[in-house]
């Protein structure tokens, strides 16, 4: 198909542009990594490995080995490798026993999934994330976040945030302007425990998305979220878009607990492979997502429906 040599003569247009971007007027920096050392920071990520497939049929086993996940010129560089690995079948907050600890499973392809669980959790605010994401048919590059706690149930009664998704960017779309996969997502997930779960959200197209970086951001409140590509609203939901099926908690349950932040490239799921060209393919491998830095603000008024803290004077900068 068309799409290969497409990607392969465009990719060379990639470029770094890590031109730095003004601070969002009345914002608080709380928390940040711009990818400035050797190593990837253990006080800011810790690794998931395992090989369970995220629930959605994906093929990579996850790991911590440095070929998957390293910084390179000043950025996190994830990268799915076509290789057999075998690893723990199941995540480790899903390993109840001595035999789930034991399970195996083996993959075609080995990746990285890079969180804050356990070091950072937020309630409210903005996050940033400057990132280029790979194209290809099977890719599926996210950043999202995960509650903390479950305080209201198993997934998904105590919600899910998905910053960014995409998957085969690049490959043929008939339904695209651009004729080729460029829809970025913005997704929240909610409602009751799977497979009660419910979900809601908004896609924007990138045609460049791949090739170029850009900021994705939400804003977070009480009140509502708000989704930002290099600092345009595409998107926003409120509480009366969303719900839980646990009593208690605030009106924006469950959005109104701390979520930690994930940054993840899978290859294949029933997502990916259900579209465009179908399955996976095996060309240009291995396939990197590249993040240049992530910030987490925190806004000590009030966050206005167009993602502003309150009182700046004009719109936000990405």
């Amino acid at each position: 198909m068309s799409v290969y040599p497409f990607l392969l003569a465009t990719a060379s247009l990639a470029v770094a542009d890590t031109k730095p971007v003004p601070v969002p007027d009345n914002w608080t920096l709380v928390w940040s990594d711009e990818f400035s050392g050797d190593t990837i920071d253990p006080a800011r990520w810790g690794h998931d490995i395992d090989c369970w497939g995220g629930g959605n049929d994906e093929r990579q086993c996850y790991t911590d080995d440095p070929a998957n996940a390293f910084i390179q010129n000043g950025q996190l560089v994830i990268r799915a490798i076509r290789e057999r690995v075998s690893g723990p079948a199941l995540p480790i907050t899903q390993r109840r026993n001595a035999l789930d600890h034991r399970r195996r499973t083996t993959r075609d392809y080995s990746s990285a999934r890079l969180s804050t669980r356990g070091l950072a959790a937020w309630t409210y605010g903005r996050i940033e994330v400057r990132a280029r994401v790979p194209g290809g048919q099977g890719s599926w590059p996210a950043i999202w976040m995960l509650p903390e706690d479950e305080a209201y149930g198993g997934w998904a009664a105590s919600g899910e945030i998905d910053i960014m998704e995409a998957v085969n960017l690049g490959v043929p779309c008939e339904v695209c302007l651009s004729g080729r996969e460029d829809k970025i997502h913005g997704t929240l997930h909610y409602g009751d425990a799977w497979p009660d779960n419910a979900h809601s959200g908004t896609s924007v197209a990138v045609p460049d998305a791949f090739l170029n970086f850009h900021t994705y951001a939400i804003t977070w409140s009480e009140t509502g979220m708000t989704w930002f590509v290099d600092g345009e609203a595409y998107a926003r939901q409120t509480p009366e878009d969303w719900y839980t099926a646990t009593e208690g908690g605030s009106q924006a349950a469950p959005f109104d607990q701390p979520f930690y932040l994930i940054l993840n490239l899978a290859i294949g799921g029933a997502w990916p492979e259900r579209e465009n060209l179908g399955g996976v393919s095996d060309w240009g491998f291995p396939r990197e997502m590249r993040v240049d830095w992530v910030r987490v603000y925190a806004c000590e008024t009030e966050i206005l429906a167009d993602g502003r803290c309150e009182g700046t004077d004009n719109d936000t900068d990405e």
